[in-house]
C-alpha cells in the first residue's frame, strides 16, 4: 500500500511538472498538499487540464490513504484479537495440565532447562514477567506472563498439581520469594532454586528449596575437571546427553509396586543377560544409594535404577519396571 501511494506522489509531480509547467518542488508540493487532504491554496492558478488532473488525483490519493488507514487498523486487530486468544488458548492448555514442571525465570539458565525437559519430552510451563524474553522462546513452549512468585500466577501454572519447580530467576532474592511462595502452596512439591552467591543457598534452603544450584560453582568446577580428568568428563557428557550419537546412556528408571522385577536380585533379575544394561547404583525409597550392587542385592518396589545402557533397551527395562507381574510375557 505504500508503494502504490509513492507511485501516485511520482505520477503527481511528474503530471503537475509536464501539464502546468511548473517547478519539480512546485509540481511535488502540490501533490503533498493535494493528497494530504490540507486544503491550502493551489501553488499556481490551474489550467482546465490541470483542474481535470487534479480531480483524479485527489481521488485516487484520498482513497489510497483511507486503504492505509483501514489496512492498519485491521492489522491492529488482528494482532491484538491474535494475541487475545492466543493467550486465552494457552491458558487452557496449562490449566489442563497434571504432573509438569514450573519454570520460573526465561533467562539462560531458565531457557536452558525448558530445553532439556522439552527434548524429553516433559510437560512444563515458563513463567515470566519479561515480555521480551517470553517473545524469544520457542513459540511450541507454554508460557505465562507475571510475577512467578505470586500466589495467584503459580496457581495459574498448576502448582495444586505440578511435580518440581525450578526458581532460576537472576536475582536471589527473586529465588527465595518464589521457593517461599511455591512451598507454601504445595508442601509436597520437589523445588530447584538458582543461587548466584555463595551465602545465598543456605537462605534458599531454608525458604524449603530441596536443591540448590550455583551455575558460577558448577561451571568452575567443570573448568576444573576439563584439566583434571577430561576423559571422565567426556565420557558423562556422552553417557548423559540423549542427543549423543553414542549409543550408550544412563537413566533412572522407578520399580513399580506390582514389578515383576521387584523382590527380585539383581542378579536373578536378568537385567544385564536380557538386556544388556548395567546396574550402576540402587537409590532407596528411604534414600539410601547402593553403588555398584552385587548380585544378590534385592531389587525393591519403589527403588530407582540408575542404569546404564543402549535407549532402545532402556525402554524396554522402563516398561518391564513398570507393567504388573500378570501382564510380564
Amino acid at each position: 500500500m505504500v508503494s502504490v501511494l509513492l507511485v501516485l506522489i511520482a505520477v503527481g509531480t511528474v503530471g503537475f511538472h509536464y501539464i502546468e509547467h511548473w517547478s519539480w518542488f512546485d509540481s511535488f508540493y502540490m501533490v503533498v498538499i493535494t493528497i494530504s487532504t490540507i486544503g491550502y491554496a493551489e501553488v499556481h492558478t490551474l489550467s482546465r487540464a490541470g483542474r481535470a488532473f487534479n480531480i483524479f488525483l485527489i481521488a485516487a490519493g484520498v482513497g489510497t490513504v483511507f486503504l492505509m488507514i483501514g489496512a492498519l487498523t485491521q492489522a491492529l486487530l488482528e494482532f491484538e484479537l491474535g494475541k487475545f486468544f492466543g493467550q486465552r488458548r494457552m491458558q487452557r492448555e496449562v490449566a489442563g495440565l497434571k504432573n509438569h514442571y514450573i519454570v520460573c525465570g526465561a533467562g539462560r539458565v531458565g531457557t536452558s532447562v525448558a530445553r532439556e525437559l522439552a527434548g524429553k519430552p516433559c510437560p512444563f510451563v515458563i513463567i515470566d514477567s519479561d515480555e521480551k524474553s517470553v517473545a524469544e522462546l520457542d513459540p511450541k513452549w507454554l508460557v505465562l506472563t507475571g510475577d512467578a512468585a505470586s500466589e495467584r500466577v503459580l496457581r495459574g501454572a498448576g502448582i495444586d498439581h505440578a511435580l518440581g519447580l525450578v526458581a532460576a530467576t537472576t536475582t536471589d532474592a527473586a529465588n527465595i520469594y518464589i521457593v517461599l511462595t511455591a512451598r507454601s502452596l504445595n508442601p509436597s512439591l520437589k523445588i530447584i532454586a538458582r543461587a548466584s552467591e555463595e551465602r545465598a543457598q543456605k537462605h534458599l534452603k531454608t525458604a524449603g528449596a530441596d536443591v540448590v544450584i550455583s551455575p558460577y560453582a558448577a561451571a568452575g568446577h567443570r573448568i576444573a575437571q576439563s584439566f583434571l580428568r577430561p576423559k571422565v568428563l567426556d565420557f558423562l557428557d556422552i553417557a548423559t546427553s540423549h542427543t549423543s550419537a553414542f549409543e550408550m546412556i544412563i537413566e533412572e528408571i522407578l520399580i513399580s509396586q506390582e514389578s515383576a522385577l521387584a523382590h527380585a536380585t539383581v542378579g536373578s533379575s536378568g537385567i544385564h543377560h536380557q538386556f544388556g544394561i548395567m546396574i550402576l547404583a540402587i537409590r532407596r525409597a528411604d534414600g539410601e544409594t547402593r553403588f555398584n550392587p552385587n548380585a544378590q542385592d534385592t531389587i525393591r518396589a519403589g527403588d530407582y535404577l540408575i542404569a546404564m545402557g543402549e535407549p532402545a533397551q532402556l525402554a524396554k527395562l522402563e516398561t518391564l519396571a513398570a507393567q504388573p507381574a500378570a501382564r510380564v510375557p
